[in-house]
């Protein structure tokens, strides 16, 4: 059954936990939308985010329009359940390096050699935080 709010349930927070993909649009921009996947984690204050290079074309669609959606459904195999999240965006300078930390582990084995290089060399680079502030939460369980 498909329902709707503005905020993130506890279920929708354990379901976002998990390591899965979720695949973001934003607005703006001559062309319709073209969802990408990205790591994402879901905070305790009820938003969504990700880290992103600076020059990023999502950044600069943000930059002129800042909303954003993300949506994230069960691998196959389960049982059929997704979560939407749209709303407004804010573009931080701050904390993108402590993200990009906590969804690497999340998402690679950093006992992996290749992976933990990969992390460093992520580390090394300038990014930017976005935060999906939610106006409207969709789920499907």
């Amino acid at each position: 059954m498909s329902t709707g709010t503005s905020l993130l349930t506890a279920e929708d927070l354990e379901f976002l936990g998990r390591p899965l993909h979720g695949f973001l649009s934003v607005a703006g921009g001559t062309q319709p939308p073209q969802p990408r996947p990205v790591w994402f984690e879901a905070t305790a204050e009820g938003t969504v985010q990700f880290f992103t290079e600076p020059d990023s074309l999502k950044v600069r669609r943000l930059r002129d329009d800042p909303r954003a959606s993300i949506v994230v459904a069960a691998p196959v195999g389960e049982p059929e359940r997704w979560v939407s999240v749209a709303g407004r965006v804010t573009v931080e300078a701050d904390g993108a390096r402590d993200v990009c930390s906590r969804l690497a582990a999340r998402y690679w084995d950093l006992d992996d050699q290749v992976r933990a290089d990969a992390l460093a060399t992520m580390l090394a680079t300038d990014h930017l935080r976005v935060v999906i502030h939610p106006e409207a939460v969709r789920r499907f369980t």
